[in-house]
């Protein structure tokens, strides 16, 4: 499999191992506080991450790279995750999806601002057209709304592809992996301090799925679908392999369907057809 090929791959582990936080995340806050959750999750990926660097011994980041850790932190590990689980307290998951959806957009305009990327004219026209499939199946589904949660969806989505982008151009450097770690382990003292701050008043009163909500933010949202997501982006082109995360809200619907058993709908299916005929042709004009 030639560079593109592995980026694409790699790509998509990532963007399917995604597609189960918001789901999980909606199921954590029903009985964790959004600061709690958000700091929690935090400090055990970064306990996670700091055994990674102590086992592995990867070289340490130069002092150049700090301002862009910096910035990956508060987008992917700060940012995207305290504004979804804020949001997701005034709005419905469905109606998450339609900003989900612009997340590809998001990551291709800092890819092109921060990576220095430049994709051709078509390939805006394939990722608008992506977006709006996405965005116009959310809105066709209904589900609740509110002006608050809107705003913060959305600059959820622009810290969040600020983050996608930055980590791509630092894992082009020290690797994916490396990057989310380095990016965990600065941010272990505050988000300790926070979590300490806000722990649970009671533990009784959290059943299960929150539990399970917030193992697989930790793990896997914070932790290992990033290791996928960032060598993808990094090998494949930050605003090529960006666009696969237009499938991400068809895959948590999936999800919701094969383990929450909700119906998949004819119009599910014939969008993520759609879907998937833009990220090709966004793929063949990136």
């Amino acid at each position: 499999m030639d560079r593109s090929g592995q980026g694409w791959a790699h790509g998509f582990v990532g963007m399917a191992t995604f597609s189960g936080s918001l789901p999980a995340t909606r199921a954590a806050v029903a009985d964790l506080s959004p600061l709690f959750l958000t700091s929690g999750r935090a400090v055990v990926a970064a306990i996670l991450a700091a055994g990674l660097l102590a086992v592995i011994r990867p070289p340490r980041p130069a002092r150049a790279d700090l301002p862009a850790l910096a910035l990956v932190t508060a987008g992917v590990v700060i940012g995207f995750p305290l504004l979804t689980a804020l949001a997701l307290q005034g709005i419905s998951a469905s109606r998450s999806v339609v900003f989900i959806g612009l997340l590809p957009l998001a990551t291709a305009l800092f890819g092109v601002l921060r990576g220095g990327e430049r994709p051709r004219p078509a390939f805006w026209l394939f990722s608008g057209l992506g977006a709006a499939a996405v965005a116009g199946f959310a809105l066709s589904r209904g589900g609740a709304a509110s002006a608050g949660g809107d705003l913060l969806m959305v600059a959820a989505v622009l810290l969040c592809g600020l983050g996608y982008a930055e980590g791509a151009v630092l894992s082009r450097r020290l690797g994916g992996w490396q990057v989310i770690s380095w990016a965990l382990l600065l941010s272990l003292p505050p988000m300790a301090v926070v979590a300490l701050a806000t722990l649970p008043a009671s533990w009784t009163g959290i059943g299960a799925p929150a539990w399970l909500g917030f193992a697989y933010v930790s793990v896997f949202s914070m932790l290992v679908g990033f290791v996928f997501w960032y060598r993808g982006l990094a090998l494949g082109g930050i605003a090529r392999v960006g666009q696969l995360q237009l499938l991400q809200p068809f895959l948590s619907l999936i999800l919701s369907a094969l383990l929450l058993r909700e119906v998949v709908s004819w119009a599910m299916v014939a969008t993520t057809g759609l879907v998937v005929l833009c990220v090709i042709g966004a793929k063949r004009f990136a």
